[in-house]
């Protein structure tokens, strides 16, 4: 696994700030409490959902806005936390590597919890 670049960094960072000034010159972290900030990603999430609602191929642009939206409230949520969310995601999934270790998940969609019946430890 490689760890994020400083080019990446730059990129977020940019990001970030681009989102902060967008948010300030309009005055709306006052309605961006946690709460409401969760709520938004649910209902981008579930927009973007739609588009693969009934099958088929959906429109590409479509797809990247929703996703930029879920991607975008994510973003303000960790800000407002204060997290870090390049910190927590490579937490995650270090506690995720150990719940699926490659010997016993490799092509498996099963759940870990499934997995431990299927390989129990010796």
């Amino acid at each position: 696994m490689s760890l994020p670049s400083a080019e990446d960094a730059r990129g977020r960072d940019a990001t970030l700030a681009a989102l902060r000034a967008f948010v300030a010159e309009r005055d709306w972290d006052q309605f961006h409490s946690p709460e409401n900030l969760a709520k938004s990603i649910s209902i981008e999430a579930g927009e973007l959902l739609e588009l693969f609602q009934w099958g088929g191929a959906p429109d590409q642009h479509r797809v990247e806005e929703e996703l930029a939206d879920v991607a975008t409230y994510c973003i303000h949520l960790a800000n407002k936390l204060g997290v870090d969310l390049d910190e927590i995601v490579l937490s995650k999934l270090e506690q995720t590597r150990t719940k699926y270790p490659v010997e016993h998940s490799r092509g498996s969609s099963a759940k870990y919890t499934e997995l431990a019946k299927k390989n129990p430890e010796p």
